[in-house]
């Protein structure tokens, strides 16, 4: 188990960076919360992730792939506003890192 950094820092990520990647940043902080885990939950677009510094990546699997090692925990979601599919995917990673 490994000490989670307080605040997470997370990236939500879309191609563009623009609308679908605040959705999923909204999306994101909600289920966070809900986990109780604090984070810093930012949106961007792929360029711009790979120079930011995140504990947490989020987004699109087809993008993700370019990100492979550019934060301790990638999670890839099919749909940017299904809460419970993003938890059931976000839970177990954190868990794997030993932060939740």
């Amino acid at each position: 188990m490994s000490e989670r950094p307080d605040p997470l820092r997370v990236l939500a990520v879309c191609g563009l960076g623009m609308g679908s990647s605040l959705i999923l940043r909204m999306t994101t902080e909600t289920v966070l919360s809900r986990l109780g885990v604090t984070a810093t939950v930012e949106h961007t677009d792929l360029s711009t992730a790979r120079s930011t510094e995140a504990d947490v990546i989020v987004g699109q699997g087809m993008h993700l792939s370019e990100l492979e090692g550019a934060a301790r925990v990638i999670v890839t979601v099919d749909d940017f506003v299904d809460e419970g599919a993003l938890e059931a995917r976000l839970r177990p990673a954190l868990e794997d890192v030993g932060w939740l």
